[in-house]
């Protein structure tokens, strides 16, 4: 279970790279720490917090506080965003728009006027879709749910307003807030300490005067899927039209069976299965999935379908075995060195990834709106599927040494598990060949023989 874990960390060794596979839990062990936070795929991607004052006030500031999900494909799905941290001194939020705070505290030693919140470590959360407009700030009220920066920008910034009491506090006396947390909304994501920077500029709508925030500091958010979760979240299975091998999740990849804990997993063909998945209203973070050998939540399944003279063809299908939830505005990560040569993807949207100069090996597929960006729960309909045709490479295209299956995948920025390389399907070699045209030619000369004798 461990290697398998481990294995994600890096990219897919194929066939034949022995030695390679031998070292590969060493390096990782040597390089990686439990919280290492470093995505290969996106080395700059962060969550930004910007917390502008934008004006002083007789007891205080009045700031807006922005977060950018600079992260080209993780996403915070509902329910939302919760972000908090600690006073430097003894601040009272008096207000919020946009956003509001979870507890209000203790608000006892207020008379007349009672703060929004008096607690010393407050979280905010997103107000929901469809707030009355006087409570709503620009990019606030959807939920707390961000999309991820490739896939939609202009749905990936989140904000909301505070009016801040501290009596007499000023640019030179004003403490920026410790210790924050982002949780999304469970944890994941470690923050850095706020820095002053230089101040914002906001642009007018008609683009003809620039305003300034009177002080600015940010705060960067980095996300470590070790410690989002114990175990992996999605594998990955294979398959191929030249070989019937079907190289299925390793076996307990996401949890056993017979460690799971009870009520983790249910059989689909069971008559109880109404009662133990959450009705709407009711829904809870803890995956309840369909049992299986590899038990997670998610599978993708990569078959090479077919090849022509100058293309070949693969069909991706993500199966959802998660009872509980519905996987919206979903995305796929795959790192496969044909991806500088995709000539059309069916059904799906996609995006070429350049993580770094002059490679071109990662593409970003999600679904089309209104079609199949809803990856709904474990059932019949719980799956999408599409196919990607991609121009051969004379130079590099084979399909000896499991060429043709991709290095990596991620599934809503979290890193699938792959087969082990001497699993995949095999290439009939020619050995192979050779063995089969003797033994055809061998088996044709005695039926020769044969007729000629009677």
């Amino acid at each position: 279970m461990v290697s398998l874990w481990l294995s994600t960390a890096g990219s897919v060794v194929h066939r034949g790279d022995f030695f390679t596979i031998l070292l590969l839990p060493l390096l990782l062990c040597t390089t990686f720490t439990s919280t290492e936070a470093y995505d290969a795929l996106d080395p700059i991607g962060n969550i930004t917090i910007k917390w502008d004052v934008i004006s002083w006030t007789p007891d205080g500031y009045i700031a807006v506080v922005t977060m950018y999900n600079f992260q080209q494909y993780r996403h915070i799905q509902a329910p939302g965003w919760i972000l908090g941290w600690t006073w430097a001194k003894k601040e009272v939020i008096w207000n919020v728009m946009g956003g509001q705070t979870t507890e209000q505290g203790d608000c006892s030693r207020f008379k007349g006027n009672i703060p929004h919140c008096c607690k010393k470590d407050p979280t905010v959360v997103d107000l929901l879709p469809g707030t009355p407009y006087n409570q709503q700030i620009a990019n606030c009220c959807s939920g707390g749910v961000l999309t991820s920066w490739a896939q939609d920008p202009e749905n990936a910034i989140s904000s909301f307003q505070l009016s801040v009491g501290s009596a007499g506090t000023t640019n030179k006396t004003v403490k920026l807030p410790k210790n924050f947390t982002l949780k999304a909304p469970g944890p994941g994501y470690t923050c850095g300490p706020a820095k002053i920077v230089k101040p914002t500029k906001f642009i007018t709508k008609d683009k003809r005067r620039t305003t300034q925030a009177l002080m600015t500091w940010n705060v960067t958010c980095t996300y470590s899927q070790f410690l989002a979760q114990k175990t992996p979240t999605c594998c990955v299975s294979l398959s191929s039209f030249y070989n019937n091998t079907v190289v299925n999740c390793p076996t307990c990849t996401c949890g056993c069976q017979n460690k799971t804990e009870p009520g983790s997993c249910v059989d689909p063909n069971s008559p109880h299965l109404a009662s133990v998945v959450s009705p709407p209203g009711k829904a809870t973070n803890t995956p309840l999935v369909r049992c299986t050998n590899h038990m997670c939540p998610i599978r993708v399944h990569w078959h090479v379908k077919l090849q022509y003279k100058e293309y070949w063809r693969v069909k991706i299908t993500i199966t959802n075995f998660n009872y509980r939830m519905n996987y919206s505005q979903w995305n796929l990560v795959v790192q496969h060195p044909n991806f500088d040569n995709v000539t059309q993807v069916f059904s799906f949207n996609f995006k070429p990834l350049t993580p770094y100069v002059g490679l071109n090996d990662t593409g970003m597929l999600w679904g089309v709106k209104f079609y199949n960006d809803l990856l709904t729960s474990a059932g019949p309909l719980g799956n999408v599927q599409s196919e990607v045709l991609f121009r051969k490479d004379k130079s590099s295209f084979t399909f000896d040494k499991g060429w043709a299956f991709p290095r990596r995948i991620y599934f809503n920025g979290d890193n699938c598990v792959m087969p082990p390389p001497d699993a995949y399907p095999w290439l009939p070699n020619a050995s192979s060949k050779l063995i089969f045209s003797l033994l055809s030619t061998l088996l044709g000369t005695l039926a020769c023989v044969a007729m000629l004798l009677t």
